[in-house]
């Protein structure tokens, strides 16, 4: 295996905090991405009643489930037909397999999440890190995109395909329609392929997140899943749609190419919860925009201890993650000996129990002073707690939130204080 191929941060984490509290310590998780939902109970009916289908199914997907993600984009403005949809056990297998069913190398937004330029890697692939716009993450700066993709050419690289993630992880933001259109267009004039990954796109906090899809739309595919929206990370379940097109059906033969040699298909009661989930019905739909009001707040409750403590930090926009800077607070970390994001990745954890993962892991440089925190492990530690999180109309006044934000606030003054 290739040496800048690693464990993922992310999995590595959370093993991480499991070890520490199991060993009886008091850890606040900010490190992983689990949307930190119970499970509805009528999904749990759903695949309880499918569980005895065990047959091999097409490595697509089945029509049915096919057809309910074609509606599911058609409602949501974005004409799609069944032929379009490829599922899979996740999204991220699907985005490897795109990868590997493009040929060159990998444009990537700099910070991007953390498995994209992993997978770049696994197939020997190049990265072309380009800088975010301040504004938000999840796509390279317009106003650099295009020397940065001439400066890659004339050192030998062939870039292909772009990947964009709106709304964004690490940041939680959600990319102006103005930036995006104008990376499109690059795009385009460079012949590259683009993967919009839009697994956080119904996590808003407030209206809808634009695609590139309805800028370039023969050249884009959407990967998305139900692991975010619906915190059934563990179910595994992912979709995506292919352009119409020449095109599009010639990459949907490749990847199906390899996602039976990978893959093979989706577990047939997974296709099943796809089916009822992706109709849209009202349960479905309300849940959401509940775990959608949940997520929004609580990260603002965050960010707001995190601004209080001196680091800079665009606000959260959608899903449940910030990326703050420590840099304002650099002089008094440095008092500490901590110079990296890696140090302070490390000082947060061993010395606060305050979990989160550093910048380097998102492709930053090591001496900015960055981390991703995930606020979504904190509506509590049971079904019971989430449950009681989801419902409340002031999740930060439920005393177990209470305590991991004052933990947060309390921890946060005890490293950034400058000390005499």
């Amino acid at each position: 295996m290739q040496d800048n191929v690693k464990f993922s941060a992310t999995l590595a984490i959370d093993e991480a905090v499991r070890s520490r509290r199991q060993a009886g310590e008091e850890v606040l998780h900010l490190g992983f991405g689990e949307a930190g939902l119970p499970v509805l109970p009528e999904l749990v009916d759903v695949l309880a009643t499918s569980g005895e289908r065990n047959s091999y199914g097409p490595v697509v997907g089945s029509f049915e489930a096919r057809a309910a993600a074609a509606g599911w984009f058609t409602r949501r403005g974005v004409a799609t037909q069944p032929d379009q949809i490829v599922l899979a056990p996740g999204s991220k297998p699907l985005l490897f397999g795109l990868l590997a069913a493009i040929e060159g190398d990998v444009v990537l937004p700099r910070p991007a999440w953390v498995s994209y330029a992993a997978q770049a890697a696994l197939l020997k692939r190049q990265v072309v890190w380009v800088p975010v716009p301040k504004e938000s993450g999840g796509l390279p700066d317009p106003g650099l995109l295009e020397e940065a993709l001439q400066l890659a050419k004339a050192s030998g690289a062939r870039p292909a395909v772009m990947v964009l993630t709106v709304p964004d992880n690490p940041t939680g933001t959600v990319a102006l329609p103005e930036h995006l259109e104008a990376v499109c267009a690059i795009a385009e004039r460079h012949g590259l392929w683009v993967i919009c990954d839009q697994i956080y796109a119904e996590l808003c906090h407030y209206g809808t997140a634009p695609s590139a899809v309805t800028y370039l739309p023969e050249r884009t595919v959407i990967t998305s899943g139900l692991s975010k929206s619906l915190a059934l990370g563990g179910w595994r379940i992912g979709y995506m749609r292919t352009p119409d097109g020449d095109w599009g059906r010639r990459l949907r033969q490749d990847l199906t190419a390899v996602a039976s040699e990978v893959w093979s298909c989706l577990a047939a009661p997974m296709q099943a919860v796809a089916t009822y989930v992706l109709g849209d019905p009202s349960l479905i739909t309300d849940h959401i925009n509940n775990s959608r009001r949940l997520h929004a707040r609580v990260a603002s409750a965050v960010h707001a201890e995190l601004v209080r403590a001196g680091c800079r930090c665009r606000a959260p926009e959608a899903g449940f993650y910030l990326y703050p800077d420590f840099g304002p607070v650099g002089p008094a970390l440095r008092a500490r000996g901590i110079t990296t994001s890696n140090e302070l990745a490390t000082e947060l954890l061993e010395r606060h129990g305050v979990a989160v993962l550093t910048g380097t892991a998102f492709g930053d440089p090591a001496p900015l002073l960055i981390a991703r925190v995930a606020t979504s492990l904190l509506y509590g530690s049971t079904a019971e707690e989430r449950w009681a999180a989801l419902k409340a109309d002031d999740p930060s006044d439920l005393p177990w939130v209470a305590h991991a934000l004052a933990k947060l606030r309390r921890e946060l003054r005890a490293l950034t204080e400058v000390r005499d």
